[in-house]
């Protein structure tokens, strides 16, 4: 085994052994409020650019900078976690998300939809650091920990349907009810006043909870979080997060164009991309049953395993059908990675510094998100879309190597066993 370095036993302390099942309800409920407000004012915002004449490459700058934000503000937000645990990080975000979305509300123009961008960005960024960190840090064991995670993760699948939805549905009917037209500046309005209304829920749903439920700890020096990079089995949970991310990534850009090649119309190919969003949420709702069976280290290879099979035969499907079905197996696959990657993440890491940690994995993830679909768009210009498929996929497989050595180390054996199930 390699040498881990901070790689200690890392299980959580007594006292913040009391998260019962519905208090992780309230707090999953809590995510899908302000993730769903992300994605519906992401929705919405380049839509609205769009209706008042917006060039694709402005559409394509105001959806970058959701991203961007969390890049720049992820290590600050996980050493403020890490300092004030999870209502203050949380009352912070939701209010920043809040006064950017109803900027939007009252000022409708591109310059402010940009700096609602920013912030409803940064402030998912710092809410969710600390959501994580929280429920991390309040159960035991490594199975209790796949199980909470893995029913954690079910926020965002729930939140990136919803969130669109009830947008979609506001600004194609609300200015009808007041007398105006479908798509008119009232359903806009409307869209972003939601948006702007439902992270209040997020912090109704924490508020509950005291920061005694975190351990307190001293705070740490600036670059600490940057000392967790030095650690072997760190670096390749980061590379192999960022490989199999970039396969949403990648799915996401080039169905769509592998599609228009093929003459499919806009109805079909979103509806394979369901198919993978739906295979992706549904797989998660079996994690928590399996957890006490699973090891993260398997769950994830096999993930990465199967993804580079698809990716090698995705460019030789037909028709739309057997793409429906290579998405669904991808969907699958790729729905196990998120919940193990917490869970192995809050193993491997110093209880002092999971906040940084998340950071560090949350600003990877969002510099990807910024940078590679424009490498994507490149590579795919130049070689094609196939080849975009076969290059990442090919990553992928090899990295897969990577994840067979990703064992946190097990100094007491019987840790895994305290599952702590309410």
């Amino acid at each position: 085994m390699p040498e881990a370095g901070h790689s200690i036993s890392n299980a959580a302390p007594e006292a913040t052994r009391n998260l019962t099942g519905q208090q992780l309800a309230r707090l999953i409920g809590g995510h899908v409020c302000l993730h769903g407000s992300m994605a519906g004012l992401r929705m919405a915002s380049p839509l609205w650019a769009l209706q008042q004449g917006y060039s694709t490459m402005a559409v394509g700058f105001l959806l970058a900078l959701y991203s961007l934000s969390s890049v720049f503000l992820a290590l600050p937000a996980g050493r403020y976690a890490d300092r004030h645990g999870l209502r203050r990080p949380v009352g912070l975000g939701v209010s920043v998300a809040m006064a950017g979305t109803a900027l939007a509300v009252v000022f409708p123009s591109y310059a402010v939809l940009c700096v609602a961008a920013l912030c409803m960005g940064g402030a998912t960024g710092i809410s969710v650091i600390s959501l994580q960190r929280f429920v991390g840090q309040s159960v035991a064991g490594a199975a209790e920990m796949r199980r909470v995670f893995s029913w954690l993760s079910i926020g965002p699948a729930v939140a990136n349907f919803l969130g669109p939805l009830l947008a979609g549905l506001l600004i194609d009917h609300a200015g009808v009810w007041v007398g105006g037209a479908p798509a008119d500046r009232w359903g806009y309005m409307a869209a972003f006043a939601l948006m702007a209304l439902a992270p209040m829920l997020t912090w109704m749903a924490v508020r509950p909870y005291r920061e005694s439920m975190v351990k307190e700890s001293k705070p740490q020096p600036s670059g600490a979080a940057w000392g967790l990079l030095r650690e072997p089995l760190m670096r390749r949970l980061l590379l192999v997060n960022w490989l199999l991310s970039s396969c949403w990534d990648v799915h996401t850009f080039v169905v769509p164009v592998l599609g228009h090649e093929r003459g499919f119309s806009a109805s079909v190919i979103g509806t394979i991309l369901g198919s993978f969003a739906i295979a992706a949420a549904a797989v998660r709702v079996l994690l928590p049953v399996l957890a006490a069976h699973l090891r993260e280290w398997a769950v994830v290879t096999g993930a990465m395993v199967v993804t580079a099979f698809v990716f090698a035969v995705y460019p030789f499907m037909p028709g739309p059908w057997s793409m429906g079905l290579a998405s669904v197996v991808l969907g699958l696959a790729l729905g196990t990675v998120q919940p193990m990657v917490m869970s192995t993440l809050h193993q491997i890491t110093p209880h002092h510094l999971h906040g940084q940690a998340i950071a560090l994995r949350l600003m990877s993830l969002n510099l990807s998100s910024v940078f590679m679909p424009l490498l994507f768009g490149s590579a795919g210009a130049v070689l094609g879309v196939s080849v975009v498929f076969w290059t990442v996929g090919a990553a992928v497989g090899l990295g897969s190597h990577a994840a067979w050595w990703l064992r946190p180390p097990q100094p007491d054996a019987s840790a895994d066993g305290q599952t702590g199930r309410s």
